[in-house]
């Protein structure tokens, strides 16, 4: 039997027609953090060399209506985590840590690692702080590495990191020192995750913070945009905190690179599916302006915004021999989805009542999920809500606001507000508004299998 065919009997599942040939690949999910649609050379960037990004989107697919689970980190990540949208996932708005994730919250590395997978952490985690229920090594993380807290991953120098259940001291950033840049760490730790020899298959996630700002630094009118040079941008007569921006997206892209060069080098390269994508829509922080690389590109809205801009996100997947090159996909599908994605992907069973469904059908380059619609709801300044169905999307700002109504297929920058010419429509998303979520109070529990 072969390797990854035995894990999957041990698991006691039987494998889908999907992972007939191909059982059980090496996973890794790479997540930036508010990286806009338009961001990226590949989605039509124009100022920002993004070489190996691009490579990895002419050598797999990449989409273009895929959805962040929400417009802000934390509850986005919620929803990829436990194939939940916001509707019904634990945490809902960025008011971590007030609300980790529980023991009954099932989480995708929790799924792996119980299939027999080696599953690892790094970087940022908004789910959870050390000593709580949804602390990553609680969560089904063999490996973790990273930040002390949503918060603490504002700080791009900081003087400790989390390294399993203990602190790890960057004695180069200590008092006025910054030598020892966090992102370039994790892309370290990444490397020898990838190169460990155990035999088991892997799931990885590497949560970059970039291009996030700093927003302490950066308050106000000050420079946000940490990074250790600004690189091929230092001569540009640009403000500083869009050379930082710049910059910052360069480093990653380069850091992805040698992910792959590392894939290659340790023979698992054709094993691997590799997933990119963001939390949500570009930010308007530490100095930087959106607008100045058009980074929600044809997109309204912005980060926080519930808007296409501030939930449809670059996302790239890659698994040679199994994905086709060069492949651009319209499939819709969101980061709900990714649990049962991951769980076809490793043959076996995702937990019961999940919002997610499995779009690996959409990384082979066919159809999306098939949902009949796709919910998001947003808990700061108000509560707000947002809908598509089909090509109708609706946006409502406030418990008590008229819907706004839009036809992405024809209006995908939604400039054209069509709500009192189809009340028809109207009524139909408002009772699916009504009906996608439990309140808070009353939030289920999923069932584990």
């Amino acid at each position: 039997m072969r390797r990854r065919d035995f894990f999957a009997a041990a698991a006691g599942a039987a494998l889908t027609p999907a992972m007939a040939q191909a059982t059980q690949p090496n996973i890794i999910l790479i997540l930036a953090d508010d990286l806009g649609y338009g961001d990226l050379g590949c989605y039509g960037q124009r100022q920002i060399q993004t070489p190996h990004l691009d490579r990895m989107a002419s050598e797999g697919v990449r989409f273009t209506q895929a959805y962040a689970g929400s417009t802000v980190c934390a509850p986005s990540r919620c929803a990829y985590m436990t194939g939940l949208h916001t509707g019904h996932c634990r945490t809902r708005g960025n008011r971590y840590p007030d609300l980790p994730l529980r023991p009954q919250d099932w989480t995708i590395t929790e799924l792996l690692r119980d299939t027999g997978y080696r599953t690892g952490i790094i970087g940022k985690w908004s789910l959870g702080n050390l000593g709580s229920s949804g602390y990553p090594t609680r969560k089904g993380a063999d490996t973790w590495f990273g930040f002390f807290s949503q918060g603490h991953a504002h700080n791009f120098y900081p003087e400790h990191l989390l390294d399993g259940d203990s602190a790890h001291l960057l004695r180069g950033n200590f008092g006025a020192k910054r030598t020892e840049y966090a992102h370039d760490l994790f892309t370290d730790r990444a490397l020898a995750f990838i190169a460990d020899r155990d035999p088991r298959p892997f799931f990885l996630h590497l949560a970059y913070t970039i291009p996030h700002a700093n927003n302490e630094m950066g308050r106000d009118t000050g420079d946000g945009m940490e990074v250790p040079s600004y690189g091929a941008y230092a001569d540009r007569s640009w403000p500083n905190p869009e050379k930082g921006f710049a910059a910052m997206i360069a480093r990653m892209d380069a850091d992805i690179g040698r992910l792959f060069e590392q894939l290659k080098r340790t023979g698992k390269d054709r094993d691997t599916v590799v997933i990119f994508s963001s939390d949500n829509g570009p930010h308007q922080e530490g100095g930087h302006s959106p607008k100045f690389f058009e980074s929600s590109g044809p997109l309204k809205g912005i980060k926080r915004d519930l808007y296409e801009g501030g939930i449809r996100v670059p996302t790239i997947a890659r698994w040679p021999g199994r994905i086709p090159e060069g492949k651009v996909s319209d499939a819709v599908w969101a980061h709900w989805d990714l649990l049962p994605t991951c769980a076809e992907l490793a043959g076996v069973n995702p937990p019961r009542g999940l919002d997610g469904r499995s779009a690996v059908k959409a990384l082979m380059g066919g159809e999306g999920p098939g949902h009949e619609y796709l919910y998001w709801e947003f808990h700061e300044r108000g509560f707000h809500q947002a809908i598509r169905h089909g090509d109708w999307k609706g946006v409502r700002f406030g418990r008590t606001a008229r819907l706004e109504l839009y036809n992405l297929a024809e209006d995908i920058g939604e400039r054209n507000n069509l709500a009192a010419k189809n009340p028809e429509i109207v009524k139909k998303l408002e009772a699916l508004l009504a009906s996608a979520r439990v309140d808070s109070e009353v939030w289920p529990v999923r069932e584990k299998r």
